[in-house]
């Protein structure tokens, strides 16, 4: 009954991401960057793109990226329990470490690509790209299945900004503040923010995050622009449970904080050609512990670990705009990567280079191309190769038809190379990489106020990693092969001048094509099995209304159908059930701020309304119904 309401709601409204737009229109065409990174009409792109508004995120009083993630075709979010706790993004089936991760432009992925994506907040955030597909053309590794970049606030207009405060259940209480200011010659934003909440759990499971974010730019003549980036997190977390979900102590706890920044310069020399220049840095300090729960306590062993993890690195590229529209880019690269600290004991680094190519030709014509190629020479695995190419034709005004093919790699993390003890890595990994092909159909109706899509995407993922506790010798090893294959079919519409409605659906089969050296029963890559924590179904509706040009009113739905998790309670496998999460939120302006007034605001949200019990992730119950409710006060706006 389930896939079968499913399939008639999804011929009915399919979905385009657009939940996030203003209701009178349908906004199919924003300009998009991560895709080329070039400013490119998402509908001239031959790759699935999706763009969510930050602003229209804050109003939905969705808190953190992971959340906004959720409304993503084909991007799953599995989070343990409470706020905090681990948060992964499988993206098309691919693994979590298989998506690279910016802020304006800075990877945040620790060396091997993995994310965790509890502390990452949509405060300052202007709008979030997600590429889905393989981008490492452009990215390097760990864009095997695509990239999510998170683009925050420039200063324009007069001085204006922001200060709001919220609490609800579970001891949540949020505060807020942002200032920005700008014009063509100059701007700013600044933005700050600390969430904190007391957790599911009876006993230590606390949660502070505390963010502080930043942008400037600077034209010091038409043809020249200068930009700085700063974004600086800080969050610790408290957890009872052990890996099979099991209340085993009430001092264990997590830290994670770091800054990163990033300087951005161009120059047009002329019409036809252009340069820029990137230069970022990110240093994370990633800490542990766990201690006696006191003096009668002989089980629990004390443990600290402190590690710092730096990616560095310089991107140079060159656009030719050869003309009719053509735009050839040129471009090379430089990455430091570095860990010392207590995990692997000696301080380890590799070096990256790469030089890569891309021609874009007639995007803006009924047929146009897109053909690129890379080539990485890392200081660990030797030289790499990867291309991207892709199509877009316009069978008419308002049906479009593409076609891509490209491949990823991701290289393996210091631990799986080098950790030593009671886990031993392998120095001889090879890279993870990928061949993936999507073709699709998009409509768009006249005056975008409906918009449809349904894409084909098949993935096959070669020399996965795996983990074998059982070996003697080493813990790692390369995994021939494993396939994801499905079907995006995603829309949206307007209803009227103030309603509309956006739906997502996708079909998911994965599959172990040949499987690694743990056989037992919580191996992670068993031949024929599919791959863990994957739903072959799952689904979004979104519902919104504006609320007579002061706020506005939004109900969504998430489906997410059967899935294989492991059970490290019992040592099996296990089938986590579907369910159905639904949401509501509202944001209302009470008072319009005029003149040098401000004006006030009041928000809520109801996560999980109808209280259903489920897990994302076996043995660790999601947060049930979710109350948040505040308040914010606008000036100069």
């Amino acid at each position: 009954m389930k896939l079968a309401l499913i399939a008639c709601v999804t011929l009915a409204f399919p979905f385009a991401g657009a939940a996030q737009q203003p209701a009178d229109t349908v906004t199919l065409k924003p300009v998009v960057v991560t895709a080329t990174r070039l400013p490119t009409r998402a509908d001239e792109v031959p790759v699935a793109v999706t763009v969510l508004s930050g602003a229209d995120l804050r109003a939905e009083g969705i808190r953190t990226v992971a959340d906004a993630l959720r409304l993503v075709p084909a991007a799953h979010v599995v989070t343990t329990d409470a706020y905090g706790s681990q948060t992964s993004l499988f993206l098309r089936g691919g693994e979590s470490d298989y998506v690279k991760v910016l802020i304006d432009g800075v990877p945040q992925n620790s060396p091997g690509g993995a994310f965790d994506f509890s502390n990452l907040t949509t405060d300052n955030v202007e709008r979030i790209e997600v590429v889905r597909g393989p981008v490492s053309v452009l990215y390097g590794s760990d864009a095997v299945t695509g990239v999510v970049q998170i683009f925050t606030r420039d200063g324009a207009g007069a001085l204006h900004g922001s200060v709001g405060a919220a609490g609800g259940t579970y001891g949540t209480g949020a505060v807020d503040a942002s200032l920005a200011a700008g014009n063509a010659r100059a701007g700013f934003s600044l933005g700050a923010s600390r969430f904190s909440s007391s957790g599911v759990y009876a006993l230590d499971n606390e949660y502070r995050n505390a963010v502080l974010s930043a942008r400037a730019h600077f034209q010091p003549d038409a043809r020249s622009t200068a930009a700085l980036a700063f974004h600086y997190g800080d969050a610790r977390y408290h957890f009872p449970t052990d890996g099979a979900g099991n209340v085993v102590s009430n001092n264990q706890h997590q830290l994670d904080r770091g800054p990163s920044a990033a300087l951005d310069l161009s120059r047009a020399f002329s019409d036809r050609v252009d340069a820029h220049l990137t230069a970022d840095w990110h240093r994370d300090n990633y800490q542990y512990a766990i201690a006696p729960n006191g003096p009668g306590d002989t089980t629990t062993f004390p443990y600290s670990s402190s590690d710092w993890v730096t990616r560095d690195g310089v991107d140079g590229r060159a656009n030719v705009r050869v003309g009719g529209g053509e735009v050839v880019t040129l471009g090379a690269a430089f990455e430091r990567e570095a860990m010392e600290g207590t995990t692997l004991g000696t301080a380890r680094a590799r070096n990256d280079g790469a030089a890569y190519a891309q021609v874009l030709t007639g995007l803006d014509r009924s047929l146009g191309f897109t053909l690129g190629g890379r080539l990485e020479d890392n200081q660990r695995f030797g030289t790499y190769g990867t291309y991207r190419a892709g199509a877009s034709y316009r069978l008419s005004p308002v049906v479009r038809a593409i076609a891509s093919v490209g491949t990823g790699f991701k290289e393996p993390s210091f631990y799986q190379n080098f950790a030593t003890g009671f886990v031993r890595g392998n120095p001889n990994l090879r890279p993870e990489h990928s061949f993936s092909w999507e073709t699709g159909v998009e409509y768009t109706a006249p005056g975008s106020r409906l918009g449809l899509r349904a894409t084909y995407f098949d993935q096959r993922f070669r020399d996965l990693i795996d983990y074998n506790g059982a070996d003697t010798v080493t813990n790692y090893f390369n995994v021939p092969g494993a396939d994801a294959r499905g079907v995006e079919v995603t829309g949206a519409a307007a209803l009227g001048a103030r309603a509309r409605v956006s739906f997502g659906y996708t079909y998911l089969h994965t599959r172990v094509t040949e499987g690694g050296t743990d056989s037992s029963a919580t191996g992670l890559f068993l031949t024929g099995r599919p791959l863990i924590r994957r739903p072959r179904h799952s689904a979004t509706l979104g519902l919104g209304y504006r609320l007579a040009g002061r706020g506005s009113l939004d109900l969504s739905a998430l489906y997410t159908g059967d899935r294989e998790d492991l059970d490290y309670g019992t040592f099996t496998r296990a089938t986590l059930p579907s369910y159905l999460r639904v949401d509501l939120a509202v944001d209302y302006e009470l008072v319009a701020g005029r003149g040098g007034a401000p004006g006030v605001a009041v928000s809520g949200r109801v996560e999980n309304l109808f209280n259903r019990a489920y897990q994302e992730i076996r043995n660790f119950p999601a947060r049930g119904r979710t109350l948040l409710f505040g308040a914010q006060v606008r000036f100069g706006s």
